[in-house]
């Protein structure tokens, strides 16, 4: 760290910085605090989605209890085509939306296949589309939990370092100047009697 001037233009310099600090604060907390709160509504989000993904494989088993003998094999029957992703942007953050999703139904010989097909070919779209759903809510996540820690060392950055060292640093200036501003008074004293004494 460079060494502190002890004179005016230093502690005028200091004072700017002091109050560029002082403003940016306020404006870095509530982004803090925003972030914070969309990190909430995320965490909310992402339950509803796995509640949904929770409610959809139990309507499954009640609706189509024959899928769990060994003798069906599902395989394939519906698989993920393409994958559109799109970005939004956050409080300054770039976070990943799930735009659209497209699907390949495997052939299957209409006459040989059972009449639930048409049923769990649907139930195998939403249950994928959830799957992305979540993927895409924990990244969300990730990202928006990445912001609150850096924002939040930023906070901390001012709160507790920069802001308290500047005011020392004020304080330092402040003392030194009156200090010097005193030995000047009592030597201007000293120089006016020696000349009295003198003359």
């Amino acid at each position: 760290m460079a060494r502190l001037a002890m004179n005016k233009s230093s502690l005028a310099d200091q004072n700017k910085q002091l109050k560029v600090f002082e403003e940016y604060l306020p404006a870095l907390d509530l982004k803090r605090k925003q972030l914070i709160m969309e990190r909430n509504r995320m965490r909310q989000a992402l339950n509803a989605i796995q509640n949904e993904e929770h409610v959809l494989l139990q309507t499954v088993c009640n609706e189509l209890p024959m899928l769990t003998t060994p003798r069906m094999v599902m395989t394939e029957l519906v698989t993920i085509s393409d994958v559109e992703m799109q970005e939004e942007n956050l409080l300054g953050l770039r976070l990943p939306v799930l735009h659209n999703v497209s699907f390949t139904i495997a052939d299957y010989p209409l006459l040989a296949t059972p009449h639930w097909i048409e049923p769990l070919i649907h139930y195998l779209k939403q249950a994928l589309t959830l799957r992305l759903r979540i993927r895409v809510a924990e990244q969300r996540q990730k990202l928006i939990r990445q912001a609150v820690r850096v924002i939040t060392q930023r906070v901390n950055l001012f709160e507790k370092v920069l802001i308290p060292r500047t005011r020392d640093n004020i304080r330092r200036i402040q003392i030194y100047l009156a200090d010097a501003q005193r030995v000047e008074v009592v030597q201007a004293k000293i120089a006016k009697r020696k000349r009295e004494v003198v003359a």
